[in-house]
């Protein structure tokens, strides 16, 4: 969904001559505009794998105590580092033994930072999630959850390392005039975000699972403003996600199908793909187990195929993608999408706490 940031930061950079202050708003009137035409949300290839910028009904929502989570994605690296995100959350089960049975309590924190155009705008956010899973069925083969999530974003302008056309010399090298390098400041904005959603996961047999999420980010439409002058109204975003496990004839097969769309302001994107478990071990304690998958996202045009290969081993999760992009865009990107890699730990339970009957949602 940043395809058309990327062309207008790297591609659409004159601005008018005359003040500093000027200058900076053509900048942000710059920003403005990539809001309104794609969505500024950081956003993940591995979505199963990043569940508290997915959805705040996954908080708690996996089989196990506590769950720490890392992802990182480097999108584009021959654009000069266009966008470098990072997550770091931990979400965990509380009150396990005074629920009712298969019922489920979460709280989680995330800490995330996206980099823009090798950290000229830096993007920082810290959330504090909840989540209620309520068992619908007294087996509980079908379960809904409804999550609630606050966030503080803080975001960092680097002034002096903006760049503009009439500092482009004959022989391609930058020369920024002295008064621009004086006056040329760093500027902050910050506001505090708030984002709900509901999830349903079930199971038609007690072998298989599907789940079916939605999701629904600054609910508050938080305003952003470095200069103090114009202020951007940062648009609700829409996400809704679904996917399934199905067991194979095999018993050492499965299969897993996930499917997202994503709807901010005018701008949409759809990932579909899934994945092959291959099962390496017997011990369900300690699981070795093999992914083969590959997802596609599509916006206007199909923009990038997405191969995965995954790997458990005992209470640990490792997942890498890379986007092949191949819409228009190949060209300025020299055909190098985005290498992206998750890690996940999940603390197992202890005994004599409450089992869930069906499989919590994974990809």
């Amino acid at each position: 969904m940043k395809n058309q940031v990327t062309r207008l930061a790297y591609s659409s950079k004159r601005v008018h001559q005359g003040t500093i202050k000027n200058r900076l708003l053509a900048f942000f009137s710059l920003l403005c505009i990539c809001h309104q035409v794609h969505a500024q949300d950081p956003s993940f290839s591995q979505f199963f794998a990043s569940p508290l910028t997915l959805n705040p009904a996954l908080t708690g929502k996996f089989d196990g105590s506590v769950r720490v989570a890392g992802n990182y994605r480097d999108q584009w690296p021959s654009v000069n580092k266009a966008y470098i995100t990072s997550t770091a959350s931990i979400d965990l089960a509380v009150l396990q033994n005074k629920l009712p049975t298969n019922d489920r309590l979460g709280i989680g924190f995330m800490a995330m930072t996206d980099k823009t155009a090798d950290g000229i705008l830096t993007s920082n956010y810290f959330s504090f999630s909840t989540a209620y899973h309520k068992a619908v069925d007294e087996d509980g083969l079908q379960q809904i959850g409804v999550g609630f999530q606050g966030s503080y974003a803080n975001k960092l302008l680097d002034g002096p390392r903006l760049r503009f056309l009439d500092g482009l010399q004959v022989d391609g090298t930058w020369l920024p005039s002295p008064t621009e390098r004086e006056n040329l400041t760093q500027v902050t904005t910050h506001y505090f975000d708030m984002n709900a959603g509901i999830l349903y996961n079930g199971s038609f047999n007690g072998s298989n699972a599907v789940y079916l999420g939605a999701s629904l980010y600054h609910l508050n439409q938080p305003k952003e403003s470095f200069l103090g002058v114009d202020k951007v109204i940062l648009p609700t975003r829409l996400t809704i996600h679904a996917g399934g496990y199905f067991p194979s004839s095999s018993k050492y097969t499965s299969w897993y199908v996930s499917a997202l769309y994503n709807q901010q302001a005018t701008a949409s994107e759809w990932v579909m793909g899934g994945a092959l478990e291959i099962s390496a071990g017997s011990d369900e304690n300690y699981p070795v187990n093999f992914y083969l998958g590959a997802w596609v996202r599509m916006n206007n045009v199909t923009d990038a195929v997405i191969p995965y290969i995954g790997l458990d081993y005992g209470s640990f999760n490792l997942g890498m993608t890379y986007d092949v992009n191949v819409s228009a865009f190949k060209v300025a990107t020299q055909g190098r999408g985005g290498l992206e890699i998750s890690l996940i730990y999940i603390l197992k339970r202890s005994e004599g706490q409450s089992v869930q009957s069906v499989q919590c949602p994974r990809f």
